[in-house]
C-alpha cells in the first residue's frame, strides 16, 4: 500500500476506504492478524462498515511480532512496565511513516513547531532507548530549531528559570512531561504563566498516589498559573496520537478513529456515548497491525471527541511515567 493516501484523509469517506485497503493489506500479509481473523471466522468478504474489522486485542504486541510486510525493521518500541512485567514491542519497518504522522499529527492540532519551544520533562533519548514517546520529543526538539528547547528532567531549578524567562518573552512555549515530574516541578515553585500550554502525557505509575485525571489538572491549573492542561493520548502500540486541550476531551487526526466495544462483549462496537473499552483504528500502522483493541475505558461523544475514563481490573500498569525508573 502507498502510505501517501494516509495522510491525504480529509473526511469520513476516504477514511472508510483506506480503512477497507489497510484491513484487506493486513489480512493479506499480518500472520498473526490472518489467524486471529480465521479462528473469528471474518474474512474481508464480510465485512460492510468499519465496525465490523476484527480488533487485534493490544495484549499480542506482548507476545507475537505484529508485522505486515517483509521489510528490515528499523525501530523497535518497548513499552515501559513494572521489573518483571513483559513489554509490548512494536517492530517498526518504515519509521518516516512515524515520523510523519506525529510531525502532520501536531501541525494539525498545534500549527508548525518551529513556531514553539518544546520543554520535556521526559527522560532524554539516550537515557530511554526505545520509547516512542521519546522518539517524538526528540524529534520535535530537533525540528522547533529553537536553541532553548531541550530535555530538563534533572534540573528542575534550570527549567523553572527557563521557564519564566520564556513566558516573560511572549513566545509561545510547551511543556510536555509524565505526570509525577510536572507534579514536582510545582511543588517547588508556584507559576503565574501566560503563553505557555502545559501538556502531561499520563498518570503517576507507581511514583506517586494515583489521581483522577479532575483532580491531577485542578492541581497543575493551580500550580502553573493556567486555565487548561492539555493532554496526549498514545501509546508504543501506535504511530498516532490524540491530544487533548482541556478538560480531558480529546481528538484524533484525520487518520485515527476511536471506537469503543461492549465491555461483556468484546465484538460488538457500540454506538457513541455509551462508555466502553477504547478501540483505535490507527491508519499509520500500516505496516504492523491499524486495528487494535486496547486495555483502556472510555467514551466516545456525537461528534468524534473521546475521553478516557481508567482500564480495565487487572491489566499491567503501563505508562510513560515509568521510563524514568
Amino acid at each position: 500500500m502507498d502510505s501517501n493516501i494516509i495522510f491525504n484523509i480529509h473526511d469520513e469517506a476516504s477514511f472508510e476506504t483506506v480503512a477497507f485497503q489497510t484491513f484487506q493489506h493486513q489480512f493479506e500479509n499480518n500472520n498473526v492478524y490472518r489467524s486471529f481473523c480465521d479462528l473469528l471466522y471474518i474474512h474481508p468478504s464480510d465485512i460492510t462498515k468499519i465496525e465490523d474489522i476484527p480488533f487485534l486485542p493490544i495484549q499480542f504486541f506482548k507476545s507475537h511480532e505484529i508485522v505486515s510486510n517483509r521489510q528490515p525493521i528499523q525501530e523497535t518500541f518497548t513499552s515501559s512496565g513494572t521489573t518483571g512485567s513483559t513489554p509490548s514491542k512494536h517492530h517498526v519497518t518504515d519509521i518516516s511513516i512515524y515520523e510523519e504522522s506525529y510531525q502532520k499529527g501536531f501541525e494539525y492540532f498545534y500549527g508548525n513547531i518551529e513556531d514553539c519551544i518544546v520543554l520535556a520533562l521526559l527522560p532524554n533519548y539516550l537515557e530511554r532507548k526505545g520509547s516512542s514517546l521519546v522518539y517524538m520529543v526528540n524529534d520535535l526538539i530537533k525540528r522547533s530549531k529553537q536553541a532553548e528547547s531541550g530535555f530538563y528532567l534533572h534540573d528542575l531549578k534550570a527549567l523553572t528559570e527557563k521557564l519564566i524567562q520564556l513566558d516573560n518573552t511572549g513566545k509561545k512555549v510547551l511543556l510536555i512531561g509524565v505526570s509525577f515530574a510536572l507534579l514536582d516541578l510545582i511543588e517547588t515553585t508556584q507559576f503565574q504563566l501566560k503563553n505557555t500550554i502545559i501538556m502531561e502525557t499520563g498518570g503517576m505509575k507507581g511514583r506517586r498516589k494515583e489521581l483522577i485525571r479532575t483532580e491531577l489538572h485542578q492541581q497543575l491549573c493551580e500550580g502553573f498559573g493556567v486555565a487548561e492542561i492539555h493532554s496526549e493520548y498514545g501509546m508504543t502500540e501506535l504511530l498516532s496520537q490524540g491530544y487533548s486541550k482541556g478538560n480531558g476531551i480529546f481528538k484524533t487526526p484525520p487518520w485515527m478513529k476511536i471506537l469503543t466495544r461492549d465491555p461483556e462483549d468484546a465484538l460488538t462496537i457500540q454506538t457513541n456515548g455509551k462508555s466502553g473499552g477504547i478501540n483505535v483504528i490507527d491508519l499509520a500502522n500500516i505496516n504492523s497491525c491499524a486495528f487494535i483493541a486496547t486495555q483502556d475505558l472510555g467514551k466516545v461523544h456525537a461528534d468524534n471527541t473521546f475521553e478516557i475514563i481508567g482500564r480495565f481490573d487487572h491489566s499491567d500498569i503501563r505508562g510513560c511515567n515509568l521510563m524514568v525508573f
